[in-house]
């Protein structure tokens, strides 16, 4: 399942993935040791090796940060969120083995159940990234589009089931190989036949349902056109907030904005961080008095202060240089950017390193407002929540912005980053500009499709246009209302085969 995402992105094998694992849980017992060994193993497999670009924040150096404390920081950043993913699928083979041993229908829905039940959980807190759907992005947009019924759950949902359907055909063969009667010789390869039907049919039936909404035409208005330009500075991390990484950083955004001005754009996009000063300075800055000076609005990534405290932040600054709208990082990278368990873990934290963590989050209900209508705004690790993403849609965002900053980090997970991204103006249906550090930097239209992706490792600018949309999904009406409704069923399911079981008794 790991493969299934950049920089391998066989997106194909998540549909086989899971079988061999669910038919170890199903056919096991709750006193063995063995299904919760093998699906830990499972889960730190797929969660690891989806996550291992993590280990590219080593050497740390940048930071001011040893060697040997870096190394142990990175290591130790690997294997929580490994063994964080694998404790998800350990639950779900324990509630499997407890709650599933009932028809192969039951089990199917309800294995589906509890899966969409715990990534909906875990998705909740904070930290989150390699939900089985966006095994599917970028390549597979089709049934991406089944995000716009409920969410990245649709999409979880349908892996899982076909996986379960084709487990359960092999458990159905084992079955009746070992029953001792005389139709045992001839049912094995027909149940196994009748399963990879059915799980076909669900795919087939899947993948039409996901092209007619991908098929759907999308309106372009000329009144809602908006011509967005994009600035990648390309600023390494590593020089960011000494002297010269201040000097690139002015002069390459003021010097990219002045040629996406002559280009016609009606605004501007920089990247999370594009200048690292705080709000009060801004207006000192070259890149304001070029939007002065000029009159075309930019969104510039800095930071923000509340009391003490700091945020990661995206202002809206219009032509005479006034901040009328902000937007604060909601979600946070443990660790990278605050420290979780702080009175527990603290201690420790900084015995490790000498950083001092006092960025915090933007609150969850806030809208971002521009001249050209509500934005939905989201920067760097926002990209993997998707309900920041639904909620701004719901509260009348037109366009998507997202500002982000994968520098230290290997070229597979900027595409990651943006392979959630388009999951994100899917489910929205929204037009998406992304503006990185170092890439990679694009444009997305409504269906997914990436109409411009930037280099890595470079400065660029680019302008394209995009256009404000209005229309409600059915996700972004009514959330992600697929998970509820399989829990339900299920709990309704298990209720009625308990009852029958009892009554027979």
């Amino acid at each position: 399942m790991g493969l299934t995402v950049a920089p391998i992105g066989a997106w194909f094998l998540a549909w086989i993935a899971l079988a061999p694992l669910w038919v170890l849980v199903a056919t096991s017992t709750p006193r063995k040791l063995s299904p919760y060994f093998l699906a830990i193993t499972w889960g730190v497999g797929y969660h690891g090796v989806a996550l291992s670009w993590i280990t590219g924040i080593y050497p740390m150096d940048w930071l001011g940060v040893p060697w040997l404390p870096g190394l142990t920081i990175t290591l130790f950043c690997w294997s929580f969120v490994s063994l964080y993913g694998g404790l998800l699928v350990t639950l779900w083979a324990t509630l499997m083995t407890r709650l599933t041993k009932h028809k192969s229908w039951l089990r199917i829905l309800m294995g589906t159940a509890i899966w969409c039940g715990l990534e909906s959980l875990w998705s909740a807190g904070p930290l989150w990234w390699s939900s089985l759907a966006y095994t599917q992005s970028p390549h597979n947009l089709v049934i991406l589009h089944l995000g716009q019924l409920s969410g990245p759950s649709t999409i979880t949902a349908a892996i899982v089931a076909v996986n379960g359907i084709l487990a359960e055909g092999w458990i159905n063969r084992q079955n009746a190989k070992n029953a001792k009667n005389s139709s045992a010789s001839s049912a094995p390869l027909w149940l196994v036949n009748q399963n990879l039907a059915i799980a076909t049919g669900l795919l087939i039936t899947l993948h039409l349902t996901g092209f007619y909404l991908y098929t759907r035409p999308i309106a372009q208005p000329a009144a809602a056109a908006l011509k967005v330009g994009i600035v990648q500075g390309n600023i390494p991390n590593k020089i960011k907030l000494i002297p010269e990484g201040l000097r690139r950083a002015i002069a390459g955004y003021t010097s990219g904005y002045y040629t996406l001005v002559d280009q016609g754009v009606d605004a501007v996009l920089t990247p999370e961080g594009a200048l690292p000063f705080f709000q009060r300075d801004l207006p000192n800055t070259n890149l304001i008095s070029a939007v002065q000076e000029k009159g075309v609005v930019a969104w510039i990534g800095a930071f923000g202060e509340r009391g003490r405290s700091y945020t990661n932040s995206l202002f809206t600054i219009t032509g005479n240089g006034e901040i009328v709208s902000r937007y604060d990082k909601a979600k946070l990278v443990p660790l990278g950017e605050y420290i979780p368990f702080e009175s527990i873990l603290g201690s420790i934290i900084q015995r490790l390193s000498p950083l001092e963590a006092h960025q915090v989050a933007g609150a969850t209900n806030q809208i971002f407002d521009t001249p050209f209508g509500r934005a939905i705004a989201g920067i760097c690790y926002d990209s993997a929540f998707s309900e920041i993403f639904r909620r701004q849609a719901a509260e009348g965002g037109q366009f998507i912005l997202s500002s982000s900053n994968d520098a230290h980090y290997s070229p597979s997970m900027p595409f990651q980053h943006h392979a959630l991204d388009i999951m994100r103006a899917i489910e929205t249906d929204r037009w998406s500009v992304r503006a990185t550090n170092t890439g990679y930097s694009g444009f997305v239209d409504p269906h997914g499709r990436t109409l411009w992706i930037s280099g890595y490792n470079t400065y660029e600018t680019h302008a394209e246009i995009i256009y404000r949309r209005q229309t409600t999904t059915l996700y972004v009406r009514w959330g992600d209302w697929l998970t509820v409704v399989l829990l339900g069923l299920s709990a309704l399911g298990y209720w009625k085969q308990y009852s029958v079981k009892n009554t027979s008794l």
